[in-house]
């Protein structure tokens, strides 16, 4: 019997069909149900509303040449909202394991079941997209006004870091053995990495032990890229947009190390899904 191998371009064509396919079938969920969608866009509001009026009094010009502390808390709260929406995409393809669906994606004929896994990723950066407008758009109207490159970079920068913890998340999805663990596990991380990064105050008012945390922090990096953009109009990709107590960073290599940590977990999401085949 002689066996025909598929083209390239076939299994390229068959790939975006079936990610298309994964990714409509999260969309009609959401369009279903809501409530999650809406939460997550008045979420970020409700902390710059909140945190906002509570440190307006701040001498934010001590530590920021930000205008107020609204506008040095923005980027932390856009990252922080990316954050959350991130660690929650392991929540469907749990409740998929737990109803029997994920079984049937296994034994589905599909050319890779890395499709799963972008089906995700894009899933939860066209969400993180939404509110990313949503909260920039109110912003505009206090004081944030940002050049269109400097919004396309901010994009980027919020996408890399989404895919880069989805692909976490969906590891943890596939390890761990039920949605109650996987809850408890975002629950735990979910604060303390917030509070161990530059989202509300920079490394210069942590003491020693939280800054060397907030070092090795990835919400840190890019917290500092999207404030160091925004707070500028003369930046260029050289320019030094995180300074930590490991040296200084800048934008092109906060990106590259994004790029680089979203195939490092992608690799493990990967690993993980054929180890849950075995």
């Amino acid at each position: 019997m002689i066996s025909i191998q598929p083209s390239f371009s076939t299994i390229m064509r068959n790939y975006v069909q079936e990610t298309w396919a994964l990714y409509r079938r999260l969309i009609i969920q959401t369009q279903r149900r809501p409530a999650t969608f809406i939460a997550g866009l008045f979420q970020p509001m409700l902390w710059l509303i909140l945190f906002g009026a509570l440190f307006q009094n701040a001498p934010v010009e001590l530590f920021s040449i930000s205008k107020s502390y609204r506008h040095f808390l923005t980027p932390g709260i856009l990252v922080f909202t990316t954050f959350t929406g991130a660690l929650n995409a392991g929540l469907p393809l749990m409740f998929d394991r737990e109803f029997g669906f994920f079984n049937r994606l296994l034994v589905a004929p599909l050319t890779t079941r890395q499709s799963i896994i972008m089906a995700s990723a894009l899933f939860i950066s066209t969400i993180t997209l939404i509110q990313t407008l949503f909260v920039l758009g109110l912003m505009s109207l206090w004081e944030i006004k940002l050049h269109l490159i400097t919004f396309v970079i901010t994009i980027v920068i919020l996408v890399l870091l989404t895919c880069a913890l989805t692909m976490c998340s969906i590891s943890a999805s596939l390890i761990l053995p039920g949605h109650i663990e996987l809850l408890a596990l975002i629950f735990i991380i979910n604060l303390p990495l917030l509070f161990a990064s530059t989202a509300l105050v920079p490394f210069s008012f942590m003491p020693m032990w939280l800054q060397v945390l907030a070092s090795i922090n990835p919400l840190s990096y890019t917290i500092e890229a999207i404030r160091s953009i925004y707070s500028s109009v003369d930046w260029t990709w050289s320019t030094t947009v995180v300074e930590t107590i490991w040296g200084t960073f800048s934008l092109s290599e906060v990106i590259l190390l994004l790029v680089i940590l979203n195939f490092m977990l992608g690799i493990i999401a990967g690993y993980c899904i054929t180890i849950r085949v075995r």
